[in-house]
């Protein structure tokens, strides 16, 4: 099977930039201190560079790096083999870079209990490092994502709307927004790369059409899409996927569980990295396309501070240029952050367009 990473080769390729930014990441998101374990996961799809480059940074600290490679697991959220679950349940912090991630899975859980600082980059290579880390104000970008997360928290009515066809409308009733793209500041609490914030409106009013039309993985067939995916959702979960063949596959995929919360709508996602301006096939990067917005379905975690429940896997597609109106008004048109304080935030980023 053939899947989307698109690594360059080299080994030499952008290696000052991936040791700068493999140091960021460790010494300044991670919070690595001297004399911590840090387990760093690969599998057989994984670029060796970034968790080679990673060690080493980790090590340069002081901390003790551990290296655990194996197999690609056939699709996300699987329980890994048993002496990676025995190693994930006992580290200070735990950088995951297998293709195909096992967060959401039970031993991902009680890693998270037993107060392991994870974060997941799957399918990250170099190009990726460089651009969504290296280069990037990861300060100003968590300013970002802490306006957005205001914003959105304090509206109830979320109407989503795109020229692709999407239509999709829910309520949130006073849930609470999740800003994912932190520093590792908290023992057992799961963060994700810089530009991204998430949340799950009530369940059961998100209604409507959505379309998928960046990426949309696992499966790992898919990626980045040629053609767009349609999704009906009544009360939050999906009744009719149609599209073409990647469609297809998708339906196929999900029903392949034989489990009804496959279908059920886990969360909404903003992406604002600035170092992402179009989708590559590597679900980590695509779902923070600038301006961009995601859409979970299946597992639904406790972070997401929604209803919360088990599927067997989890899966997630995004939409490029979306127009979201909060209680009225317009939050972003056609892809477009519409508000001053956000265009502020947004050209002291230097995004193109603000």
């Amino acid at each position: 099977m053939e899947l989307n990473i698109g690594i360059e080769p080299a080994r030499e390729y952008l290696s000052y930039e991936l040791a700068k930014g493999s140091l960021k990441l460790v010494k300044d998101v991670m919070l690595v201190k001297e004399g911590e374990n840090v387990l760093i996961t690969g599998d057989s799809s994984s670029d060796r560079r970034v968790v080679e480059a990673t060690a080493d940074a980790a090590y340069s600290i002081g901390a003790m790096p551990t290296v655990i490679y194996y197999p690609t697991a056939p699709t996300g959220a699987m329980e890994p083999p048993a002496p990676i679950a025995a190693a994930i349940k006992n580290t200070d912090v735990w950088i995951e870079y297998t293709y195909s991630n096992i967060q959401h899975c039970p031993s991902w859980r009680k890693a998270l209990e037993n107060g392991c600082r994870y974060i997941n980059l799957t399918g990250m290579d170099v190009e990726m490092m460089v651009k969504t880390i290296t280069k990037v104000d990861y300060d100003a970008i968590i300013e970002l994502g802490e306006y957005f997360k205001e914003t959105v928290q304090a509206a109830d009515e979320i109407i989503v709307k795109s020229k692709n066809g999407t239509n999709l409308k829910a309520y949130n009733r006073g849930r609470k927004v999740r800003h994912s793209g932190q520093k590792a500041t908290k023992k057992g609490y799961p963060v994700m790369l810089a530009g991204q914030i998430s949340w799950s409106p009530i369940e059961n009013t998100i209604n409507g059409t959505l379309v998928f039309d960046g990426a949309l993985w696992p499966p790992l067939e898919l990626g980045k899409l040629n053609n767009p995916v349609k999704l009906e959702i009544k009360e939050g979960r999906i009744t009719k996927i149609e599209g073409g063949a990647e469609a297809d596959i998708f339906a196929d995929w999900l029903k392949s569980f034989n489990d009804p919360n496959m279908y059920r709508i886990a969360h909404y996602s903003l992406g604002f990295n600035p170092g992402v301006i179009r989708p590559t096939g590597r679900i980590v990067e695509d779902e923070r396309v600038f301006g961009g917005i995601e859409f979970g379905i299946g597992s639904q975690g406790a972070a997401i501070m929604g209803e919360c429940w088990n599927a067997a896997s989890h899966t997630d597609g995004t939409l490029l240029k979306p127009t979201i109106i909060l209680d009225g008004e317009v939050f972003e048109e056609d892809g477009m952050y519409m508000m001053p304080k956000a265009q502020e935030l947004c050209r002291k980023l230097k995004v193109a367009g603000y």
